[in-house]
């Protein structure tokens, strides 16, 4: 999980402080002594930890956090406000053309996920309406252009590339006029990359920019490389001037030293974070949601988000109806599993918790997901009428249903009382008693 170890160890630091009821000077002293640490130990630039943490114990020792009631609270909000602050601020969007027509320009060295992130990217801005095309010109690497065609067609958005040009401006243009010429309004443009920097790559990719002239250029960096990603960060941008980053792995980098010193160091936002291998785990990055997970205090906001895209409105209101009628089947209870599945999986859900986050085990995890899978292959050697009436289940059916399903009879039995105790749960929320924000888009688990 991202900023696992250093949420683990602010965890701690803050835990002792709220632990106390007043605040001395000593006790700040020795708490950012300790948060000094913990983000060095993240790998955050050296630099950034010591403006971040200076900046922090100056605000944290005025008299309205000292002489407060909960003078711990209020030095976690200060650097939760620091962190935000640190990571950019507000989230930062793509700036579009005027005209209708936008071409992002995708940068990067090898090994970052640039290719596969041009895809990602495509299938989250089809979501947002847009058009886009791809562009293959990566032409030092001959599997680039197959691997964007195959990552182009998994997300169902065309890729102009040319097989026998070894000029990536020329591609470029050409398929920037194919995309205008086919009435799409956005091209992506894929470019080579290197082991390191060097100037004959920045020719190359400044040669790109001047053909197409881009109205973004995004940096693609790997997390899990730690400040050498931030140091390419600060060379590509004094070579051709970025307009964000995207930064990829973040899910596997348990430091995020990257990504918090990476915008103090260039200037320059993260604009989106990959956070899996699916071409749909692309996400946009939101400074306060990011501050929130490093502190242990989960991310409702994108666990609502999650559940809006998950959930089918039309069912969801079906269902509602029926739950008025404590008419709530197994059939629908798999319908929520499903859901919780198009949200990522369990895992994803929980470390999104306030509470719960960073404190499941990678074993419980996959333990909750192998327990989905078991449920869904249980319900579904069930007949359709035994979904819609559950009453039905006698001893026998339940015999035929687990060795249908591979599974025991006991197994069945749970999967019967999850259901029944969801049931209960689905009745409390269409009577509104666990909040109607949430209740309402996501009416399953």
């Amino acid at each position: 999980m991202a900023f696992e170890s250093l949420s683990e160890k602010l965890s701690g630091i803050f835990k002792k402080l709220r632990g106390k009821g007043v605040l001395t000077e000593a006790d700040i002293n020795e708490a950012m002594r300790e948060v000094k640490l913990a983000l060095l130990e993240a790998d955050v630039n050296y630099k950034v930890v010591k403006e971040f943490v200076a900046d922090v114990k100056e605000k944290a020792l005025g008299e309205e956090v000292l002489k407060s009631l909960t003078p711990g609270q209020q030095v976690v909000k200060i650097v939760n406000d620091e962190l935000v602050a640190l990571m950019g601020g507000g989230s930062s969007k793509l700036t579009y053309s005027p005209s209708g027509f936008t071409t992002i320009l995708m940068v990067g060295l090898q090994g970052t996920g640039k290719t596969t992130t041009c895809a990602k990217l495509a299938a989250y801005l089809k979501k947002q309406g847009k058009h886009p095309m791809l562009a293959a010109c990566d032409v030092q690497r001959p599997a680039a252009i197959d691997q964007l065609e195959v990552v182009g067609g998994q997300v169902d958005v065309p890729v102009f590339c040319d097989r026998e040009s070894k000029d990536p401006a020329d591609i470029a243009l050409r398929a920037r006029k194919e995309a205008e010429r086919k009435g799409l309004d956005m091209l992506i443009v894929d470019t080579a990359g290197r082991l390191h920097v060097d100037e004959a790559l920045m020719e190359e990719l400044k040669e790109v920019k001047k053909a197409v002239k881009p109205h973004e250029i995004l940096l693609v960096v790997d997390a899990m490389t730690g400040q050498d990603a931030v140091t390419a960060a600060e060379a590509f941008h004094e070579a051709m001037g970025i307009d964000g980053i995207v930064m990829t792995k973040l899910d596997g980098d348990t430091r995020g030293g990257a990504a918090l010193s990476v915008k103090s160091v260039t200037g320059r936002p993260i604009k989106f974070i990959g956070m899996g291998e699916k071409l749909d785990a692309l996400e946009p990055f939101y400074p306060d949601r990011m501050a929130s997970r490093i502190l242990g205090m989960g991310d409702v906001m994108s666990l609502i988000e999650k559940a809006q895209e998950a959930v089918d409105e039309e069912k969801a209101a079906e269902l509602e109806k029926r739950l008025a009628k404590n008419q709530f089947t197994l059939e629908d209870f798999l319908d929520q599993i499903g859901q919780i599945k198009g949200m990522g999986g369990l895992g994803k859900v929980l470390n999104m918790l306030p509470g719960v986050q960073g404190k499941v085990s990678e074993d419980d995890m996959d333990a909750g997901e192998k327990e989905f899978r078991s449920m869904e292959a249980i319900i579904q050697s069930m007949t359709p009428e035994e979904r819609k009436k559950p009453d039905l289940l006698n001893a026998s059916r339940r015999k035929r249903i687990a060795a249908g399903a591979g599974v025991t009879v006991a197994k069945v039995n749970q999967l019967i009382k999850k259901y029944e105790d969801t049931k209960k749960l689905m009745k409390q929320l269409n009577n509104g008693k666990l909040g109607k924000r949430f209740g309402r888009r996501f009416p399953g688990f």
